[in-house]
């Protein structure tokens, strides 16, 4: 989950993309595509309920899938224990890819932090952690009352890296773009992005017949790649 600011998710979404697939096919010995060929499906989350519910199932998402217990007995990245204790999360760089003495750093350390947008970082942090047990908890009721077992850690480091679903995922289904606990809230999150759209059409007609334009903030491709001006933040 990011909170983008300037409007640059595209250019990160493409640079992570890129450099995580070429290192983790190098990894495996693998060629052709390592991402769907589908446009990345990015949601926006609209207010501080939004987030929460978001930030919860993101982090409990092994545990409502029945793969270990809690969160903390995920064996992967835990990037929730390094939210909820300020602790940063640091990334070595991978031998089998980039060079020795290449630009890429040997490693590289990031924080993860609480928006000032969203509150007081302490009661949102608490907040945060209160609802994750609560996803923890109900997991567990579940499981109790079905007689349900958790795969559990060791199962799953056990697992190959080539192993895939054997049920398929639903498709042709819908694909959100925004994300709101409330419906007014979501009404005016489409409205402000239909207003986007018109701004940038008409600016889009303007710069195109050779007239002085200012395109919309949030205007990414040709902000980048032919220096289209956009409103300062």
């Amino acid at each position: 989950m990011i909170y983008d600011r300037a409007g640059r998710y595209p250019e990160f979404i493409e640079h992570f993309h890129k450099l995580f697939a070429r290192s983790q096919n190098v990894l495996r010995g693998r060629w052709e595509n390592f991402w769907s060929s589908e446009q990345t499906c990015v949601v926006r989350l609209v207010g501080r309920e939004a987030v929460l519910d978001k930030l919860a199932y993101t982090a409990a998402n092994p545990v409502l899938d029945h793969l270990v217990e809690r969160v903390h007995h995920w064996p992967g990245v835990n990037g929730l224990s390094a939210l909820l204790n300020g602790r940063p999360l640091c990334a070595t760089r991978p031998l089998h890819f980039f060079r020795p003495h290449g630009p890429m750093p040997e490693a590289h350390e990031i924080t993860l932090t609480i928006p000032p947008e969203l509150g007081p970082a302490d009661v949102v942090l608490s907040d945060l952690r209160d609802r994750v047990r609560a996803l923890e908890l109900d997991r567990a009721a579940d499981r109790q009352r079905t007689g349900r077992r958790v795969l559990g850690r060791r199962a799953v480091l056990a697992q190959s890296w080539h192993d895939r679903p054997t049920s398929c995922e639903p498709r042709r289904n819908l694909r959100p773009r925004i994300a709101a606990p409330n419906k007014w809230a979501r009404v005016e999150a489409l409205l402000r992005d239909r207003a986007f759209v018109e701004e940038y059409h008409d600016a889009r007609a303007r710069w195109q017949e050779g007239a002085a334009a200012v395109f919309p903030l949030g205007t990414y491709w040709l902000h980048r790649f032919a220096s289209v001006p956009i409103p300062e933040i």
